[in-house]
């Protein structure tokens, strides 16, 4: 039976049980868990503690920081994503789903729910930590709920784009390394230091790449800096690279398995 024709229930089933099976997955990889969780929390004190009295925001730096901080939790829980795409479809596990009916879509869409299970709570442990050492954001119920639907495009965007990566990449080891583009992105954009005060030639992509219009929504939110286009921008990139990246995968997965 194809997915197009399956009946929705026998659609749904396939991909929550598929889910479950990437979140046992993720539950036996400990230390990549570790990394995803630890490492954005560690840059994060790194920043404020290390860098932080040297950079004039405006502002405390604890508080300009964090947005992009969360971003970066994205693109590391995302890399998993890739790692554990691409071990799937080396290892012969998808011959043999596919030998059981289950479609190539709800193996992908398992991988992307695990991706957002984990970066959750990844965000939590950050917000928690930056709550301890200083964060005071200016938000109400609202601005919240829009802030977690903002995280949450961006980190449907990323896992899916992750999701393709490991569809396009022969090896684990090869998705890790290209994963490796996707944490890079907050680097060069309003995460850490204000745009105005990079070298001229950075300041033009720093501008017009998708994550500086997602930071600065989220400061909007949750600091009641002004929003300007920032919130359609950011809309408009998360649906686009979701979009894309949902397309594209479905063109690598008949390719791979044909």
């Amino acid at each position: 039976m194809s997915e197009l024709t399956a009946p929705a229930p026998s659609r749904i089933a396939d991909w929550s049980t598929m889910a479950a099976r990437s979140m046992r997955l993720t539950s036996r990889n400990s230390e990549a868990i570790l990394t995803s969780l630890m490492l954005p929390v560690m840059l994060m004190l790194l920043f404020v503690y290390l860098f932080g009295g040297a950079i004039n925001t405006g502002t405390a730096y604890v508080t300009y920081v964090v947005p992009g901080v969360l971003l970066l939790c994205a693109g590391f829980g995302a890399s998993m994503t890739a790692q554990t795409v691409s071990h799937d479809m080396s290892s012969g596990a998808i011959d043999r789903f596919r030998s059981m009916d289950v479609s190539g879509a709800a193996v992908l869409a398992g991988h992307v729910v695990a991706s957002v299970a984990r970066n959750i709570l990844s965000t939590a442990l950050v917000l928690a930590v930056a709550f301890v050492i200083g964060f005071r954001p200016h938000a109400d119920a609202q601005d919240w709920v829009l802030a977690a639907g903002v995280l949450l495009m961006f980190i449907l965007a990323m896992s899916a784009v992750a999701a393709m990566v490991g569809l396009l990449t022969r090896t684990p080891e090869g998705a890790s390394g290209f994963s490796f583009f996707m944490t890079f992105l907050p680097y060069p954009s309003s995460a850490f230091v204000p745009v105005d005060t990079m070298p001229g030639w950075v300041q033009g992509f720093a501008e017009n790449q998708p994550v500086t219009p997602i930071i600065e929504t989220l400061r909007a939110l949750l600091l009641g800096t002004p929003a300007g286009s920032n919130p359609l921008l950011a809309a408009a990139w998360c649906g686009g690279i979701f979009v894309v990246s949902v397309l594209l995968a479905r063109v690598l997965f008949r390719r791979r398995v044909s």
